[in-house]
């Protein structure tokens, strides 16, 4: 294990922000982190822990210790008829993962395919698409705490798993390092086809026999289509949360706003689209420098190059107010500020 100092951090988010590590180092197994607990640079110094940096959005240098994720491997820990248990290190790429799951049929991440980042992430956030959250097939995670070095082992319960939330953004925000997660995946997968616009697409590819290699595929496709690619355009996925209100706030609303597009949650309440907000505020394809709300997908804040951590977030800052002072509704950055 190497420590290095004054380390540009600029490939690893995929914002593409140019922003310096005070110390930074790559950590590739358990024995790696125990070690990096015991030195100064660690003890002495803030830490941030990145995994594929497509959920971060810099805007200083980081007067830290970067700790990268790098723990590799995914192994089968337990299977039955129904089920198998797969255990991946929190350092594999995320797309990667749902990828062999699909080359081995097993079912229940196929709608959560191509979204960037590491898969140690997916619990942090509940990462979720196209009808699916992580916590639908979550099954447990290891961790090792950044301060004792105690090694535990969290089941979902424990995780507090919420849109978008768990407790490892809130109480426990910065006290684990996670170092693999293991999901419950079905041998006879439970198709999840209702959401967006997978259907058509579907339909497009002329689908015959219905599988999750090929839902897996119209999801690709769908996100190739509207989603910006971070190796090509800066970005970090959806910047901002779909806000939830009130059925009587939603009835207000939808009398001011016919065409508003909401999905109903189970409390009764209902989700709004939040791209959708943005868009009619005339919003979509705005740009103010480098910094710009991509073109196909309001949802989507870009670095079109040279844009600042903090250029993106005062834009951030605009589109929030602008769609409070249209609807009324305040809008929450998904997006990690650093």
């Amino acid at each position: 294990m190497t420590i290095t100092s004054d380390i540009s951090l600029k490939p690893y988010n995929t914002f593409g922000i140019e922003a310096s590590a005070k110390y930074f180092t790559s950590v590739q197994s358990i024995n790696n982190i125990q070690e990096l607990l015991q030195t100064n640079e660690y003890k002495n110094n803030a830490r941030l822990i990145l995994g594929g940096g497509s959920n971060l959005l810099l805007t200083k240098n980081v007067n830290a210790i970067v700790v990268k994720n790098d723990l590799k491997g995914i192994e089968i820990i337990n299977e039955t008829e129904e089920c198998v248990f797969v255990k991946c290190a929190a350092g594999e790429v995320w797309h990667e993962f749902v990828r062999w799951c699909i080359d081995k049929n097993y079912g229940g991440l196929e709608n959560l395919s191509l979204i960037p980042g590491c898969t140690g992430a997916s619990p942090m956030q509940n990462i979720g698409a196209y009808g699916v959250e992580i916590k639908d097939t979550f099954y447990e995670l290891e961790a090792i705490h950044t301060i004792t070095g105690e090694q535990k082992t969290f089941s979902k319960s424990e995780c507090e798993f919420g849109y978008r939330e768990s407790v490892f953004k809130h109480q426990l925000k910065n006290q684990f390092i996670i170092t693999s997660v293991t999901f419950q995946l079905s041998k006879k997968p439970i198709f999840h086809i209702e959401y967006g616009a997978i259907k058509q697409e579907l339909d497009v590819m002329n689908i015959s026999e219905l599988n999750i290699k090929a839902i897996s595929q119209a999801v690709i496709n769908i996100r190739s289509s509207k989603l910006p690619n971070p190796k090509e355009i800066g970005n970090a996925g959806s910047f901002f949360k779909n806000p939830e209100v009130t059925a009587n706030t939603f009835q207000k609303l939808k009398e001011k706003f016919p065409n508003l597009v909401a999905y109903p949650l189970d409390n009764s309440g209902y989700k709004l689209a939040a791209g959708w907000l943005i868009e009619q505020c005339g919003l979509k394809g705005f740009r103010k420098g480098d910094a710009g709300v991509h073109k196909l997908q309001a949802l989507v804040l870009v670095n079109y190059g040279n844009a600042t951590g903090n250029e993106i977030y005062d834009l951030s800052t605009h589109v929030l107010q602008t769609v409070k002072d249209k609807f009324g509704v305040n809008l929450e950055r998904e997006v990690n500020i650093i």
